[in-house]
């Protein structure tokens, strides 16, 4: 048993702190050194730190955990213990300085900082490392409005802040007292914690004026830092006002801090497609132009792929940071486990453990990334860098993994072997792989914590309900918990067949039967050892588990039916229903537009998924409408869409909703773009707002929209929109090998030149130029004639200096099987006096 449980205790060194040993070498971890690397104090040794962002003791975060009278201390211990588990050591945030001061800058004791504390000691003992940024400029309200906390934040905006000497004096004020600040919970002022680093003086700083004028302020902040006793490395923002870099160079700081939001941000909905793209490479312009630049260290203060929910960028993204030199990462922002499940904090942002269990354990993975692979090595052109040490990224796969002879994590299911599976001590991941097979949905991790025990620690399942990119609100949620029994089965060399799993997190009774190497398992934390083997001890911290509580036992089906399917051919209705047991009856109700009908059983596949397939005899040309029909076992009904209760064969039940399938015959066009139903979903590169413009009107049809786009081309820039329509032609993709021709029905009042380009699943673009002239013309191109291509990163990759087009390697034939986005652009290169204008319908394919 002493055995067992220094092993446990050697687990949780895993994931506990060493931040009191280091206390006794140094109160600064790190320095950097003369060619700007940032070293450790102890040894001289490269530093890297990954981690995120997160809020909760400020504005929203604080407000809204107060709105569902949640306790914020435990809701702190509950976030920073996934931190720890998703292997994170660093963490950064914008501190609301308008919260914790008044206008002279003098500091507040409030509840606020009296959480921030708070936090820092809970990170603190998860070994996780802290960047201090004490200074944001802006109110506390968003997504709702500001307070007026009477702060000089509430006073100055972004600008003045910088410029207005009265608002500067009370920075160095505030700066001073904050700095001198004594944690309750620590007993240390911040500069004394070997835990806090480092320290970013702001937040995204807007900086107007003179360049001497800046200098001047960026001196002055560094210099009430200094006078406050602060000895650690200093960072300043240099990717929100790259006209003032070489002033942020020069200026008396260590090190300089950028941002990545390479998908841009608040989409208002899921981004679709291929996005590596947009984090192939991260260009730092100013490294061969500003020689101050060469010396200072790197840190990303801030990123993420905004409103993309797949699994896949996390590892790139943390690549390609290595790869230009950064030592600290820190994602925006991780939701908190008490608010996430309707992600009102930041829309546009969607990360937590156990409402993203994909995406969180692609972070996992990218933190292995950003400490495993060398500064400054170069891996290629997508796709070759797809494939890059001991990682993978797949759009394809919508995969992320990392396979090492100790270490085994994939983001969703994966068929690739692991390295040694003898030799493996960690597994972490979300599906099935050839050594854990598991049927639910939430994310999982298997620790090894001696020769023949092993710490599991489960999940509950997390089913995506809404669309968390859409306008948010805590009555909404968009991704539902379910607790529930779900099938695992382990396949390790040092477990063999009816091996035991004990459960140790606290009030989980749940026993565990194993036949074979199979089971059923619920979320919890268990020790699975060798058949003879001695369980755990229940004292020990490994014991620990937090997950919210079952959303919900409502009945829910979540579907998307095809736009279109083709005419004589049977397809199937997919859906993921929760809330139900093996005794509900699921049914299918289907009619065509020539008024034949049948009912179908949806049959049970894996997880929550159920399928039926429709007739061939049914799927004649014309609409098929159809709903899902549930009976319980109590006789009562639930119908989709619309999940109203009752009867549907009432004579009295007037509700009929139902989704609705087009079939198209065979000689018909397969549309990639329309106007009128697609509008609200393009992504659009327009570089001048004030004298560009985007409208929809009608033109021949009164009842069909037109893309009207509009560019004051002085400059020769560019003008060009996007559109995902991938999802639109699943239901006729054995059609696409007979599409010869691209058609495109557009004008242009002054006879302009466009490209038009189709992008692949493998971010290959293929286009050609038309000529439009001032009449209405449907232009047909023969796919053969379309030559590979540069297309736009859309949408527009900030900070804006990095690249606006990608052209991926290699000389790939088109292939119109894996053609899965448009682009319309024009423009590119020819300035003009007079105004260019397109008009564009539509776009489709025919034979």
């Amino acid at each position: 048993m002493k055995k067992f449980l220094f092993y446990v205790l050697l687990f949780c060194s895993f994931v506990n702190s060493d931040s009191v040993a280091q206390q006794k070498v140094s109160k600064n971890l790190i320095y950097i050194d003369a060619q700007g690397i940032m070293r450790y104090a102890k040894d001289g040794k490269e530093a890297a730190f990954f981690g995120i962002n997160y809020t909760t003791p400020f504005a929203y975060g604080y407000r809204s955990h107060k709105q569902l009278g949640v306790d914020l201390e435990k809701a702190i211990d509950a976030d920073v213990y996934h931190f720890s588990r998703l292997g994170l050591d660093a963490f950064r945030v914008h501190v609301w300085d308008t919260e914790i001061t008044d206008s002279l800058g003098n500091l507040k004791q409030n509840e606020h900082l009296r959480l921030f504390d708070y936090l820092i000691k809970k990170l603190k003992e998860r070994g996780i490392k802290i960047v201090l940024t004490p200074l944001a400029f802006w109110g506390n309200g968003y997504p709702e409005k500001d307070e007026n906390t009477g702060s000089f934040s509430s006073i100055y905006n972004k600008e003045k802040v910088l410029v207005t000497e009265a608002a500067i004096k009370a920075q160095e004020n505030y700066l001073a007292q904050l700095l001198k600040h004594v944690n309750p919970f620590t007993k240390l002022t911040y500069e004394n914690d070997v835990d806090i680093i480092a320290l970013e003086i702001n937040n995204e700083p807007k900086h107007t004026g003179t360049k001497k004028g800046a200098g001047n302020y960026i001196d002055r902040m560094v210099k009430a830092v200094k006078s406050a006793g602060w000895s650690k490395p200093v960072f300043y923002n240099i990717s929100e006002s790259p006209a003032y870099a070489d002033v942020v160079a020069n200026a008396s700081i260590d090190g300089v801090s950028f941002q990545w939001y390479p998908t841009g941000l608040v989409a208002n909905r899921s981004l679709e497609g291929n996005y590596l793209p947009n984090v192939d490479h991260y260009k730092i312009p100013f490294g061969d132009t500003i020689p101050a630049f060469k010396n200072k260290a790197k840190m990303v203060y801030e990123f993420d792929a905004g409103d993309v929910y797949e699994s896949y960028m996390y590892p790139a993204m943390a690549r390609s940071f290595r790869s230009a030199g950064f030592q600290w990462a820190t994602q925006f922002a991780y939701d908190p486990l008490a608010t996430a499940y309707a992600n009102t904090e930041y829309q546009t942002h969607y990360l937590n453990l156990a409402y993203t269990p994909s995406k969180a354990i692609s972070l996992l993975i990218a933190s292995k990334v950003f400490h495993k692979v060398p500064r400054l090595k170069n891996y290629g052109t997508y796709p070759a860098d797809t494939l890059f040490d001991a990682f993978r990224v797949s759009y394809k796969e919508q995969l992320s993994e990392m396979n090492s002879e100790a270490e085994f994590y994939y983001s969703a299911s994966t068929s690739t072997k692991p390295k040694n599976s003898s030799t493996l001590k960690h597994i972490a991941g979300v599906g099935n792989s050839p050594v854990i097979q598991y049927e639910g949905t939430g994310a999982y991790f298997l620790d090894k914590i001696s020769k023949d025990s092993w710490r599991l620690e489960v999940m509950p399942d997390a089913i995506k309900v809404n669309d968390p990119f859409e306008k948010a609100s805590l009555n909404k949620a968009v991704t539902e918990i379910i607790w529930k029994q779900n099938k695992m089965q382990l396949q390790l060399p040092s477990l063999p067949e009816n091996f035991n799993i004990e459960a140790i997190d606290k009030d989980n009774k749940y026993k565990v039967v194993v036949r074979g190497n199979q089971f059923l398992i619920q979320p919890g934390v268990y020790v699975v050892s060798k058949k003879g083997h001695k369980g755990a001890n229940q004292s020990s911290i490994a014991n620990t588990f937090f997950a919210p509580k079952n959303s919900s036992d409502k009945i829910s089906v979540i579907h998307h039916p095809f736009r279109n399917v083709s005419e004589g051919k049977p397809f199937d209705i997919l859906a993921k229903i929760i809330g139900v047991d093996s005794s509900a009856k699921i049914n299918v109700e289907v009619r065509n537009s020539s008024n034949k009908w049948k009912t179908l059983q949806m049959l049970h596949v894996y997880g929550f998924n159920y399928k039926t397939e429709v007739p061939v005899d049914l799927v004649s040309p014309g609409v098929i409408n159809y709903r899902i029909i549930i009976k319980k076992a109590d006789t009562t009904y639930i119908t989709f869409p619309g999940g109203f209760n009752g009867d549907p064969y009432a004579w009295d039940e007037y509700r009929n909703e139902s989704w609705l399938t087009s079939v198209a015959n065979a000689n018909s066009r397969l549309e990639l773009f329309n106007a009128s139903t697609d509008r609200n979903k393009i992504m659009l590169y327009n570089p001048d707002w004030r004298n560009n413009t985007v409208e929809y009107l009608t033109a021949e049809d009164p009842n069909q929209l037109v893309l009207k786009a509009s560019m004051k081309n002085e400059t020769g820039q560019i003008f060009g929109w996007q559109y995902f329509f991938g999802n639109d032609i699943k239901g006729r993709k054995e059609e696409l090998s007979s599409l010869k021709t691209i058609v495109i029905k557009a004008r242009s009042e002054q006879n302009t030149n466009a490209k038009i380009s189709l992008i692949t699943a493998n971010a290959d673009a293929y286009s050609t130029s038309v000529s439009l002239t001032q009449s209405w013309q449907e232009i047909q191109i023969p796919l053969t004639s379309l030559q590979k291509d540069d297309f736009l990163l859309l949408p527009r990759p900030y900070p804006g200096f990095l690249p606006l087009k990608f052209k991926s390697a290699g000389s790939t034939p088109f292939n119109i099987l894996e053609a899965e986005k448009l682009e319309i652009s024009f423009g590119d290169g020819a300035a003009s006096k007079t105004p260019m204008t397109i008009e564009v319908e539509s776009v489709y394919l025919k034979k």
